[in-house]
């Protein structure tokens, strides 16, 4: 299956922050999965960190190697993911997660994450908000 994770849920599973959830954690780690995080998310934790909002572990460019050493794969922006974020009603204000839940819809990916707000967009669709 295929998953979309949620920047928190990359950030908590990269660091081993017991925040995460066991279900996320198997989740991320069973080998039949298919995990991304998007490009959006890593737009997020570059602007966050460059200012001072965020701390990490590490640099920030040691994140693209942690992508790699977990089989974690970059889901880029499309025109088709922007015209979905276009259309979503306001459940939730926040750019990056308008973007991720945009970006689960268009590929038909189930998204790992904490947030209860994405569920109103998951309503009487395939996918849905696991953790």
């Amino acid at each position: 299956m295929k998953y979309l994770i949620d920047t928190h849920t990359f950030l908590w599973y990269n660091s081993g922050d017991n925040s995460l959830s066991k279900h996320a954690q198997n989740l991320i780690t069973d080998s039949t999965n298919e995990i991304f995080v998007s490009i959006a998310s890593l737009w997020e934790i570059s602007i966050k960190t460059s200012l001072g909002k965020l701390n990490i572990a590490g640099s920030y460019e040691q994140i693209f190697e942690d992508i790699t050493e977990n089989s974690i794969e970059i889901l880029p922006i499309n025109f088709e993911h922007t015209v979905i974020q276009n259309q979503l009603t306001y459940h939730h204000r926040d750019p990056f997660d308008r973007m991720i839940i945009s970006q689960a819809i268009a590929e038909t990916m189930s998204i790992i994450s904490k947030d209860e707000a994405f569920d109103n967009y998951l309503i009487n669709r395939v996918i849905r908000r696991e953790w």
